[in-house]
């Protein structure tokens, strides 16, 4: 049985999770450092200094990080919010989630990240928005929420005409943490129904407004 701490919730799954995604990120930082030295140095070209750091703020030290891996690790979450009529998620013709009564659709995308404290801090926010009718919240009338994961909400469109995605988290990273944004999300009282990770997902939804609005946790910093 799981330890609680005093405001009841469970001790020991947040943690296991944190080990498990601070593992699978610097695994996937050295792999795009060393992917990166190798790439610059077939081209001749001098990349910026990938010498060892020490991230102060980070249980996870003295990474060889290279610099659009330090980019990748300065945003956490960003999502989209859409206040909904109707909404649903089709995978192959069946229909895996939908809004059973108007609520909101968020759209979530993640990158770097080596707590969970986040997905937390993001899910109490929606939860408490006051973007309902009468400037009311999701907790206040107990709308429910369609979640679906949306890395293209990373990518960029700096160079040329193809999308580089290459700031989104590889799915060992992000799909945990989607999953205890969900999971949360469900402890706070929500309806939570949501698309399926990595499917080729076709979404169907009413806006009500319109109403959209976009949080990057980056600005909270």
């Amino acid at each position: 049985m799981h330890q609680r701490n005093p405001n009841g919730r469970s001790a020991e799954r947040p943690y296991s999770l944190m080990a498990h995604v601070r593992q699978k990120r610097q695994l996937a930082y050295c792999r795009h450092a060393d992917s990166r030295e190798r790439t610059t140095a077939a081209r001749g070209i001098r990349a910026p200094s990938t010498a060892t750091t020490t991230n102060t703020t980070s249980p996870v030290t003295a990474i060889s990080q290279s610099y659009e891996a330090i980019c990748v690790d300065s945003i956490v979450m960003r999502v989209v919010i859409q206040r909904a009529i109707s909404a649903d998620v089709v995978v192959d013709d069946a229909t895996v989630g939908a809004l059973p009564r108007p609520g909101l659709v968020v759209l979530i995308g993640i990158t770097g990240s080596d707590t969970v404290a986040e997905a937390e801090k993001l899910a109490e926010k929606i939860w408490g928005l006051r973007i309902l009718a009468d400037e009311k919240s999701a907790s206040d009338l107990d709308a429910p929420l369609l979640v679906v994961s949306q890395f293209t909400l990373y990518a960029s469109t700096r160079k040329g005409r193809r999308p580089s995605w290459s700031a989104a988290a590889p799915s060992p990273i992000s799909e945990p943490l989607v999953d205890h944004f969900v999971s949360h999300l469900r402890n706070l009282g929500a309806h939570v129904e949501t698309g399926i990770f990595g499917a080729d997902m076709k979404v169907r939804l009413v806006n009500d407004g319109p109403m959209t609005i976009l949080i990057d946790t980056d600005d909270w910093r």
